[in-house]
């Protein structure tokens, strides 16, 4: 039975979205070649930084390599990136030389809709291309960061008209349509390997490519994640929880969100 979850909160407590930027931080392992987008993805990324995985190397697709901010940054083009990167390189150079090659361990996505094979729309919302219940922003790196990162990391909020059956438009390949798309267009990377919801966790069964529930987040239940799920969720065989947020994450987090100012740009 799960309970309803505050938009904020203090000492021990936690909101949703901070177990949700929690889990994602925890997705990083130490050392690994990370490609951050701003937002969740940055905070997530900075919180690993400073907790479990100080060798993280962060990659902005302004061009820095290696920035390690005090701060978080209000964008890619943010000046503390640039000030604190080993080195900063042109926008074609993160693309072709850094990512298509699969120097980049792991990236970060997000969008609009995502459907059980973990497919991404981010171009527009409804049947006719030409004209839509509503044109999204497009697609920017995320296409390639999706198929030649080493490993892909999703992260949305959970609700039904995000999670749905089948996206309306691919624009950044998952598994593709039957869940088996990768291999057959040879794509390097592995796809998304995690979607890290509010809710819990999804991860795409190894036979079929289609995401399943394999952990849940504190007081959430299995029977809430699927009521806000657009197909008939499936399960692991053993659905675990997870570990909620540590003291020493929290405040660290915290303090990261106070960087810029009203704790609200993640």
């Amino acid at each position: 039975m799960s309970s309803p979850r505050p938009d904020s909160a203090t000492g021990g407590e936690f909101t949703s979205d901070e177990m949700m930027t929690v889990a994602a931080a925890r997705s990083l392992r130490d050392e690994a070649v990370c490609f951050v987008g701003i937002g969740l993805p940055s905070t997530a990324a900075n919180l690993a930084r400073r907790t479990h995985a100080p060798g993280l190397v962060l990659i902005y697709e302004s061009g820095t390599l290696g920035a390690e901010p005090e701060r978080l940054p209000l964008s890619i083009g943010d000046g503390v990136l640039a000030e604190t990167a080993d080195s900063v390189v042109g926008v074609p150079e993160i693309f072709n030389y850094w990512l298509q090659p699969g120097r980049v361990d792991v990236g970060f996505l997000g969008g609009a809709q995502v459907d059980r094979y973990g497919n991404i729309n981010t171009t527009v919302i409804g049947d006719d291309y030409h004209d839509p219940k509503v044109r999204l922003p497009g697609a920017g790196g995320a296409p390639e960061i999706a198929t030649s990162c080493g490993e892909v990391l999703i992260v949305m909020r959970h609700n039904p008209k995000a999670f749905v059956s089948a996206v309306d438009f691919v624009t950044s390949v998952g598994h593709g349509r039957d869940g088996r798309a990768r291999e057959q267009l040879g794509l390097p990377g592995k796809g998304p390997v995690r979607v890290i919801t509010d809710l819990g966790v999804l991860e795409p069964e190894p036979a079929t490519g289609e995401l399943i529930l394999s952990r849940v987040a504190p007081e959430v239940g299995v029977e809430e994640v699927r009521a806000a799920t657009g197909w008939p969720l499936r399960t692991a065989d053993e659905v675990g929880m997870q570990e909620p947020p540590t003291e020493r994450e929290l405040t660290i987090l915290r303090e990261l969100k106070a960087t810029v100012g009203n704790g609200e740009s993640s």
